[in-house]
């Protein structure tokens, strides 16, 4: 996915965790959000966040497709 790229997450329940992770040897957890049923987060990779990590019952769209996590 590229740095201009942005992906969107949809809560599909109360108190789905949306984590940033940072770039570099050591992966950290460098932001964290809460989301609530219906609430969407719109995001982007950046030079800081490498990779994110969704807890809870959530739809990721990408560039790339659509995903459901499951709880």
């Amino acid at each position: 996915m590229d740095k201009t790229d942005f992906f969107v997450i949809k809560a599909l329940e109360d108190g789905v965790n949306v984590i940033g992770l940072t770039r570099g040897s050591d992966t950290r957890f460098h932001h964290s959000e809460k989301l609530d049923r219906n609430e969407v987060m719109i995001a982007q990779f950046t030079e800081h966040t490498s990779a994110v990590k969704v807890r809870g019952k959530a739809v990721i769209q990408t560039s790339h497709g659509e995903i459901s996590s499951d709880s």
